[in-house]
């Protein structure tokens, strides 16, 4: 069985969010066997896709695993599947998805990019929970719970520089939602090829901080969007490794255009 390894919202290796995609011939194996997988392969998430009888609502099944458990929703990915569905040629045009979080399209571009078609987060303001300030590093200036298909608090800090220089406490942030903390600011300088930063912080599914996160930018889109008066931005996550995220709302639906690449190519002999 072949394995690819692609980082995805970059078009340069060793950047981006790294994932591994495994292409099946028949259905789901055992979730004990992907996780194991999954485990193996210890980056944020492994993709397991299989493709779906023709003439229904979607072309392939898709299901993702962090190396300790199973999520609801994957942006990053979700690209990564996308692209070796066409660069591999399993696949030509736009490829539907059957997952958790219903039908997911991803779109590619005649530039090489790829769109993805995701739900739109439902934002709820909330309390600041108390000791999430000590907990981040930073006091947010606010707080929402995004859902349950991205399941993580989204807070709001006081400007860029606050975002890049967070240290959290990675066990203390796991009691404030199911899966963790995405931590957004305004973009210092406008012109800079950005809107919004982010830095998103996962340790209840074993993610001490993701590299790149397509389905919090289904959060940040419409938070961004309702501050900055547009619907189409842009956000950097600013990881280590670092990544863009082209950002459309649509109403329900939210527009997520990155690129991938292909880093790693081999055969899964477990």
């Amino acid at each position: 069985m072949h394995i690819h390894i692609v980082d995805a919202f970059t078009d340069r290796p060793f950047a981006g969010n790294p994932a591994g995609v495994l292409l099946l011939d028949d259905a789901f194996p055992g979730d004990d066997w992907m996780q194991n997988v999954a485990m193996e392969v210890n980056h944020a998430e492994t993709a397991f896709a299989h493709r779906l009888p023709a003439g229904g609502e979607a072309d392939w099944a898709l299901r993702w695993f962090t190396p300790v458990a199973e999520v609801a929703m994957c942006g990053h990915a979700t690209l990564a599947t996308a692209h070796v569905l066409r660069t591999t040629g399993a696949h030509r045009g736009p490829a539907r998805f059957a997952t958790r979080s219903g039908v997911l399209v991803a779109t590619p571009g005649a530039d090489g990019s790829i769109t993805l078609d995701f739900p739109t987060a439902p934002l709820t303001p909330q309390e600041v929970p108390a000791g999430v300030g000590e907990a981040l590093g930073a006091q947010p200036a606010a707080a929402f719970d995004t859902g349950p298909n991205v399941g993580d608090l989204l807070v709001e800090l006081a400007d860029e520089q606050t975002v890049l220089g967070l240290s959290p406490d990675h066990r203390a942030l796991g009691t404030y939602s199911s899966r963790g903390i995405i931590a957004t600011a305004r973009a210092d300088d406008p012109s800079g090829g950005y809107d919004f930063v982010s830095r998103c912080f996962f340790p209840n599914v074993g993610i001490d901080e993701d590299p790149v996160t397509g389905s919090a930018h289904t959060a940040l889109a419409p938070h961004w969007s309702a501050r900055l008066g547009r619907d189409d931005l842009i956000g950097l996550q600013a990881s280590r490794r670092s990544g863009l995220v082209h950002t459309a709302l649509r109403g329900e639906r939210t527009l997520l255009t990155g690129r991938a690449l292909t880093v790693i190519e081999g055969e899964l002999h477990a």
